[in-house]
């Protein structure tokens, strides 16, 4: 029998000591501070965090990133909180993918033609007229929203995820939308005396009243889901209805038209599937846009630029500049001017120059003139793969109601009513490089990633070659047997 006695080694504390301390002593005449001792402790901590919850810090930081967050709540500026959920994420994805093999990577047909624009993006970034503002572009923003599409889509795999962002957009759209009406409310940062906007002072995105309008009108559809969808919870019913109300009241203070038909669209989409009367539904939509234009003051909004007898001066500066990215992709029909080259391309093919560059105020426009003819025909083959594939999830989750959870239902519902949204609005808002259409296109491939691995296959899905093959071998030793029996 041993009766010696094992003694833990004293080697990795002492280790780990000596490393924390260089490591003070090192940062120390960088940032002379106390606190550099607590943020040091808790490291550990929050690396064993993110590391068990990936999927939380990426989509904290698409939030942060989408909404603004940072600048709608100005004392948190100076935190760098995005940069520290993008440092988190990309750890975090590294580590999963590369380390501990935990992510679980697929491929499906819709991955494949967001891919190959992804791929016509970056040669047009290459390619781009001013290739310096698209690298900027694609350096700041872009590369993000590329990486993180696939992350979203590879890490949202069970029902809390989806039920977790469907409450995290709608409370952070809510907040948006609350400290929207707060600034119509006191005047702050208001645009032709009546559209409300947010951080205008500081520069930010959102001090365009139409960028305004597209962030809030993204987590109406997450809002109406968890809204209209049954066994929700009372939480999350109080959650949706709450936040619709802040939401619509903010998207009229924008007085945005794509905003406004976004949001119509996307309440025309739960109309649609919870009303009965067909009839019913159409007259509803038809007097609600009506009273929603009426009451949202649009046409008696202030507009700027050239103004023609019989169309404002905002519709005329829109047609001005799709003219503008039409000309664009005639002469460049395969590349495009390049990312983000619309606005310092306008001078050269206006024909109504005055004097200032214009925004394209238009999804397809801009994708038409930065991409091409061709960026454009992969992008709209895209969206009607995404389309087909939330319907067929939707139809094989109505099939197999038993089996799914109401935050699988909901979700599947938020991404077909967010499509559409974004597919309507996508003529008067510039969006086909942020990130909304990428955070849906995410979803609807998690959502039909799901369905496969989750519900059986049947007659509204394609079936598998397994299924096709034990189907015809199951009809062959039928008609066998007949035969004996008949013999």
């Amino acid at each position: 029998m041993n009766d010696t006695i094992e003694r833990p080694s004293v080697l990795l504390p002492a280790l780990s000591c000596t490393l924390v301390c260089g490591l003070v002593a090192m940062l120390w005449p960088l940032i002379p501070n106390p606190l550099i001792l607590v943020v040091i402790g808790f490291a550990p901590i929050a690396l064993l965090v993110v590391l068990r919850l990936p999927f939380l810090f990426v989509l904290l930081f698409i939030i942060f990133s989408f909404f603004r967050i940072h600048e709608v709540v100005p004392q948190i500026y100076n935190f760098k909180i995005p940069l520290l959920l993008s440092l988190a994420s990309l750890g975090a994805l590294a580590w999963h993918t590369l380390i501990s093999h935990e992510l679980k990577v697929y491929w499906r047909p819709e991955l494949s033609v967001l891919t190959l624009f992804f791929v016509l993006v970056f040669i047009g970034v290459i390619l781009a007229s001013n290739r310096g503002v698209a690298i900027e572009y694609f350096k700041i923003i872009y590369w993000k929203i590329i990486i993180m599409t696939y992350a979203v889509a590879w890490l949202s795999r069970s029902e809390k995820d989806f039920a977790l962002s469907c409450r995290l957009i709608t409370l952070f759209g809510m907040l948006v939308g609350l400290v929207a009406l707060s600034n119509q409310v006191n005047g702050i940062g208001l645009v032709e005396g009546t559209r409300v906007t947010i951080g205008r002072a500081i520069g930010s995105v959102l001090g365009d009243p139409n960028d305004l309008a597209l962030v809030l009108m993204f987590p109406v559809a997450f809002a109406c889901s968890l809204f209209f969808t049954n066994n929700m919870g009372w939480f999350n019913k109080t959650l949706g209805a709450v936040s619709l109300l802040v939401l619509f009241f903010a998207i009229i203070a924008t007085q945005s038209r794509g905003g406004l038909l976004g949001m119509l669209s996307i309440f025309g989409v739960f109309g649609y599937r919870k009303i009965k009367s067909k009839t019913l539904f159409f007259t509803v939509i038809i007097i609600g846009a009506a009273l929603l234009f009426i009451f949202a003051g649009i046409s008696g909004r202030e507009s700027g630029g050239a103004a023609e007898d019989g169309i404002d001066a905002s519709a005329m500066g829109r047609l001005y500049a799709w003219e503008a990215a039409f000309g664009m992709a005639v002469d460049n029909p395969l590349t495009g001017v390049g990312l983000n080259n619309f606005y310092s391309n306008y001078y050269y093919y206006s024909q109504h120059w005055d004097g200032l560059n214009h925004a394209v105020h238009s999804t397809w426009f801009g994708i038409l003139a930065e991409t091409g003819f061709l960026g454009l025909i992969v992008f709209i083959a895209c969206i009607v793969l995404l389309i087909k594939s939330v319907m067929t999830s939707l139809k094989r989750i109505e099939t197999h109601s038993d089996l799914v959870s109401p935050a699988i239902y909901g979700m599947a519902q938020a991404v077909f009513a967010g499509l559409i949204g974004t597919i309507v609005s996508a003529t008067f808002l510039t969006q086909g490089f942020t990130w909304p259409i990428y955070i849906l296109a995410a979803l609807v491939i998690a959502i039909a990633h799901w369905c496969d691995s989750h519900l059986p296959t049947d007659a509204i899905t394609k079936k598998s070659p397994l299924d096709r093959k034990f189907q015809k071998k199951t009809k062959a030793i039928n008609h066998e047997g007949t035969k004996k029996e008949e013999g």
